[in-house]
């Protein structure tokens, strides 16, 4: 596939609505017989799973920046040929990028979503975590990509500055499009529901539609990664260190599934649904948090362990290609748990792009 490198002194220059870098870009294309080439650049990359979707949905990674060295790490360890940046995106200019890699088609971004939950409240740091979306803005009216994918959790179409942000796409020439996405939709072992903003430049914007739950469930992510001549060590359920929430959980699950039954434990905290779940189902939502237990009978009593870090990434549909960096099991879990899932972005691009 045939690259087409951005000059510089051509970027803001218009003929019938497109710059003359696109006009002379797609005539060049057409009569050369090549496929667009898609190249991508990922703010808030972190490990790397909106990027991932892209390459599965035919787009090349260019350029991903974060301000968490892991994430960067992972991300040029998943991504060689792209160029990656290890910093606050306020920090970098985006003409540095044009510089560096060339030509954007398709800007993905992830700003930060924690600030977005209701408990935050007005904080001042909440808000300016929250204001990390006009990042978008900013590289957009530079970077000019035909095409914007914006994920988040659902929580931030309540923002006080969400029409805001919208309406300065809009500004900039995008027609924007917006709606919630499940990954159990998308043969994605896991429920979850993710905010998409999607934006194109030339046409109205859509999103893929949900259509058959996928039929991939926990039990097909077990063991994804174990060693067989080192098998995960299991431990007893009840022993005196456990904690009474973790065991009555423990016990609503053996009660209403059968002492025979193995299943998902919630060993830390809450998920106002008993906390279990069985295997034949996608997993809950993964988070960033080491929350969810392997529970297993066996002949002297019910046994578990946590789910392991690759388990928790094959449950967000990542490729057993895609490499977690050498670190901590916690740094491991929330790399994961801030992802978006591949599968799900790979069918935004796909709809979003498609000719």
């Amino acid at each position: 596939m045939l690259t087409f490198p951005k000059p510089v002194f051509w970027y803001n220059l218009t003929w019938q609505g497109q710059t003359w870098y696109e006009t002379i870009k797609r005539w060049f294309l057409c009569f050369c017989g090549n496929k667009l080439v898609i190249r991508t650049c990922d703010l808030f990359c972190g490990v790397g799973g909106s990027s991932r979707g892209a390459a599965m949905a035919g787009a090349t990674p260019v350029a991903g920046l974060d301000m968490w060295s892991l994430a960067t790490d992972a991300y040029a360890a998943n991504f060689k040929n792209a160029t990656t940046y290890n910093m606050k995106a306020s920090d970098l200019k985006p003409r540095t990028i044009l510089e560096d890699v060339g030509e954007i088609d398709l800007l993905l971004a992830s700003p930060e979503c924690t600030a977005h939950s209701v408990a935050k409240g007005k904080k001042e740091g909440c808000e300016k975590s929250r204001e990390t979306a006009f990042e978008v803005i900013r590289f957009a009216r530079v970077l000019q990509p035909r095409w914007i994918v914006v994920e988040n959790v659902i929580q931030m179409q309540r923002w006080a500055r969400f029409d805001e942000w919208k309406t300065k796409l809009v500004g900039l020439g995008y027609k924007v499009n917006s709606g919630v996405l499940d990954a159990r939709f998308f043969g994605t072992p896991t429920s979850r529901r993710r905010l998409f903003v999607v934006c194109d430049r030339e046409r109205e914007p859509t999103l893929p539609v949900e259509k058959i739950e996928t039929s991939k469930t926990v039990a097909d992510i077990l063991g994804r990664g174990e060693s067989l001549a080192a098998p995960w060590k299991m431990t007893q359920v009840w022993n005196a260190d456990r904690a009474t929430a973790t065991l009555e959980r423990a016990e609503r699950a053996v009660e209403t599934l059968g002492a025979k039954t193995p299943f998902i434990m919630v060993y830390y905290g809450s998920d106002g649904a008993g906390g279990f779940q069985q295997l034949d189902r996608p997993l809950r939502t993964v988070t960033t948090l080491d929350r969810f237990a392997y529970v297993r009978p066996t002949k002297t009593g019910h046994e578990m362990r946590m789910l392991q870090p690759t388990e928790l990434a094959a449950a967000m549909g990542f490729p057993q290609e895609h490499r977690l960096p050498e670190s901590t099991r916690r740094e491991k879990i929330k790399l994961i748990g801030n992802a978006v899932c591949p599968r799900v972005m790979a069918a935004v691009v796909k709809t979003l792009t498609i000719e």
